[in-house]
């Protein structure tokens, strides 16, 4: 046998037997019932669609799809707040919630999976941490259920840790032998894994057997108008800092990842008077912090702010971010750990970062809460760094060019099911 006979049988992935759809909810558009039929046929399947492409709309009608087959009830698993929007969708679309429930990640202590027949894990991303309590929590509890969705915008870039997740949760390869199959240790970083080079085709065309990726519906061969994002403004405000006393006749540019919080410690001071000035502009405004104490202090120097904080209870913070969806406060301060997922802020064309970090899925995550399709206006990103923080920018600017090239590796190595998207009106 030789290698790529070898490669082959590794390669290897579980089938799952889904079935066909049932008439579907007539204000879904022709690819998220193409993808809603995808979901359903494959049994267990990921849809990693950008923000603003309907992924609540296609996780409720994948829900009710469950239901009319099984007679049991669904699952849909979600942050906090994005349950209450999910709710509002149901009933706008008007949707049969008879026996679909929904429900967030922190009460899924008190949730018996038994009941369930189907499992949509929205914002499946936060199964990232192949180490975490949460995914491990999630993984033990569904593990014998008969079908199971994962919807995300943002698999991480060069993270094969969370898209072995995704393939294991949805009970095709194992981390593990995804990690054996397709990548290689770097031997630089023991933590870290490569593509083999000869691999990289393989495994986007093997992904695609369990999951679907668009950033636009003419990813997957529809053709559709108004799927066009508005003009984006990148704005970096670099805070020149005081000299440390290092005996160095300048500051280093780059901040190590261990020496990140006290920086921003050090210029706290600052950067709150270059987010007050920002948000001073009588319009609606986000402003991004780190640290709960420089949260505070912003929040009381901008008229009209409201801070949306880790100490508040899950309802309060839940009906504040969605009073702001309202316009019903002019300024939001909060953490991206907090309201980076699945919320619509379209009413907010402007958003300020006090202190960006290394994350690019976070960055990425916060910013479509305000740049998705849908967003009339152009969309300002105020990006507040230091002369100590370079890197940073760099580092984010970096990921950002290899979520790209996976996005577009996967879409290009996907097979569209040509036969299946012809019935949905599209020549492919």
């Amino acid at each position: 046998m030789n290698y790529q006979d070898f490669l082959k049988t590794k390669s290897k992935i579980q089938i799952h037997k889904g079935f066909s759809p049932f008439e579907m909810n007539k204000n879904l558009f022709p690819f998220q019932k193409f993808i809603v039929e995808r979901n359903v046929s494959k049994a267990k399947y990921g849809v990693f669609a950008d923000c603003g492409l309907g992924k609540t709309i296609m996780e409720l009608e994948t829900a009710t799809q469950t239901v009319r087959k099984t007679n049991k009830k669904a699952l849909i698993l979600s942050p906090l707040v994005v349950v209450a929007q999910t709710k509002r969708e149901a009933e706008k679309f008007d949707f049969d919630m008879d026996k679909v429930v929904m429900t967030n990640f922190e009460n899924l202590h008190n949730i018996n999976p038994n009941e369930f027949s189907s499992l949509i894990v929205d914002e499946s991303s936060i199964m990232k941490n192949f180490e975490g309590k949460l995914k491990k929590q999630i993984f033990d509890y569904f593990r014998n259920t008969e079908y199971k969705f994962a919807f995300t915008a943002t698999p991480s870039p060069n993270d094969p840790m969370e898209i072995g997740n995704h393939s294991e949760f949805l009970d095709y390869q194992t981390r593990l032998e995804m990690l054996a199959t397709y990548f290689i240790n770097d031997q630089d970083h023991t933590s870290k894994w490569r593509l083999k080079g000869h691999a990289v085709d393989k495994f986007y065309n093997a992904m695609s057997n369990w999951a679907i990726m668009l950033t636009k519906p003419q990813d997957i061969g529809f053709d559709m108008p108004g799927y066009d994002l508005s003009e984006i403004n990148y704005q970096e405000f670099k805070i020149e800092t005081d000299k440390l006393n290092n005996g160095l006749l300048f500051n280093d540019l780059a901040i190590s990842a261990t020496d990140f919080n006290g920086e921003l410690r050090r210029t706290k001071k600052q950067r709150i008077e270059k987010a007050a000035e920002l948000a001073s502009k009588k319009t609606n405004h986000i402003v991004w912090v780190k640290h709960n104490e420089e949260s505070s202090e912003v929040t009381k120097m901008i008229d009209g702010a409201i801070e949306v904080s880790g100490a508040d209870r899950p309802e309060e913070k839940a009906e504040k971010l969605l009073a702001f969806a309202n316009d019903e406060f002019r300024v939001l301060v909060t953490k991206s750990k907090i309201a980076q997922y699945g919320l619509n802020f379209q009413n907010c064309a402007s958003q300020i970062f006090m202190s960006p970090d290394f994350s690019f899925e976070s960055l990425y995550q916060s910013v479509r809460r305000s740049h998705r399709f849908g967003q009339k206006n152009r969309v300002d990103i105020n990006l507040i760094t230091t002369d100590t923080m370079q890197n940073v920018i760099e580092t984010i600017k970096t990921k950002e060019e290899q979520f790209k090239i996976m996005q577009q590796l996967m879409i290009k190595n996907q097979n569209l099911w040509t036969k299946d998207i012809k019935q949905y009106g599209v020549t492919a």
